[in-house]
């Protein structure tokens, strides 16, 4: 299994769609990028805390690669929109790809390389290092009320 996390707006729509990609296992909606690991809704909607919305995928990589999963991150969401996603704006809804080891990097920015061709040149998504990743207080409650 390998994971990839993923911040592309509002974390609930991206969670069911990668859901239901066979070969994607568990996801859990959370916070990354930030300045801390430890933050929640409230925190995070200031706009000081640097995180953005993200949904985390366990997958396995022979039945749905890396590749396939970034490339759904682009149908999944617009990303020309800087910091917005249909309704919602803020940082904390931005596009970004982060990035578990060099490998997943490198894929990243082809994929990142060729949809900025094909969007001529209006993508804002990041790419960045994996940094302060954590579950949304909302998820483990909204886990909770399914048991």
């Amino acid at each position: 299994m390998e994971i990839a996390v993923l911040a592309l707006g509002c974390f609930w729509g991206p969670e069911k769609k990668y859901g239901q990609l066979e070969g994607v296992y568990r996801t859990e909606v959370g916070y990354c990028g930030g300045n801390s690991p430890n933050t929640n809704y409230r925190e995070v909607c200031t706009g000081t805390t640097n995180h953005a919305e993200a949904v985390k995928l366990e997958f396995d990589p022979k039945v749905i690669s890396y590749e396939k999963i970034i490339k759904k991150f682009f149908e999944f969401h617009d990303p020309t929109t800087l910091n917005s996603q249909g309704p919602d704006f803020g940082t904390q809804y931005r596009s970004e790809i982060f990035y578990l080891n060099d490998k997943q990097k490198k894929i990243a920015q082809k994929i990142i390389n060729e949809e900025n061709v094909r969007l001529s040149g209006r993508v804002v998504t990041k790419l960045s290092e994996l940094k302060n990743y954590c579950a949304a207080e909302e998820y483990h409650q909204k886990y909770l009320e399914k048991r």
